[in-house]
């Protein structure tokens, strides 16, 4: 539900692997809609965040950061495989970057609508502080072939396997305010302007 102490719109966008939601914040970006894109800033934030990077050294070790650099290769292999280490990680980055959003949502505090792009919505509850909420949605198959085709690196059972972890699509779109369909068929301009128009929002 929308607050109503705010003239502001605080719209979350998420949607599973491969569903193409960041495609979809780029159009509300050449709108002039100011985007903020979490994954990519978490990954910053544990560069560069001091007290992150000190909490993660603390309960993984040195070997977490090279050269200064985040030690991703050395994370991915424990964490994944370890549900209760991946909670670990994520009870330390997702309270970072829920700081860092609400700095950037005040930089933005003139602006009528504010996206944050983010895959777990949903599931980090993140969700409660933003007026609606919109899934981006496509065919499991479609989802696969896009990631394999950005990501050469990854292997289809590796994929799948990362969709199994994640929130159902339908469970998503269930609990979505709007849903846009990324499939290829439908125009994603056209829903981009539905919603705006839907919340009688010109920019």
């Amino acid at each position: 539900m929308p607050r109503e102490s705010s003239h502001q719109l605080l719209v979350g966008v998420t949607g599973g692997i491969g569903s193409g939601k960041s495609v979809v914040c780029r159009i509300f970006e050449c709108l002039g809609v100011p985007i903020y894109y979490a994954d990519p800033r978490a990954k910053w934030l544990m560069n560069n965040d001091s007290d992150l990077r000190a909490q993660i050294i603390a309960k993984f070790g040195e070997e977490s950061f090279i050269d200064g650099h985040l030690n991703r290769t050395f994370l991915a292999k424990h964490v994944f495989s370890d549900k209760r280490k991946l909670e670990t990680l994520n009870s330390l980055v997702h309270p970072a970057v829920a700081m860092d959003g609400l700095t950037w949502q005040r930089e933005h505090s003139s602006a009528k609508l504010l996206v944050k792009e983010a895959a777990l919505l949903y599931e980090t509850r993140s969700y409660k502080q933003l007026d609606q909420i919109i899934v981006v949605a496509a065919d499991l198959e479609l989802r696969v072939s896009r990631v394999l085709a950005r990501d050469q690196q990854r292997s289809r059972d590796e994929i799948l396997q990362i969709i199994e972890k994640q929130m159902p699509q339908e469970e998503k779109m269930k609990q979505a305010d709007f849903v846009i369909y990324n499939d290829d068929q439908h125009s994603l301009i056209e829903q981009v302007y539905a919603f705006l128009n839907n919340n009688n929002l010109q920019l």
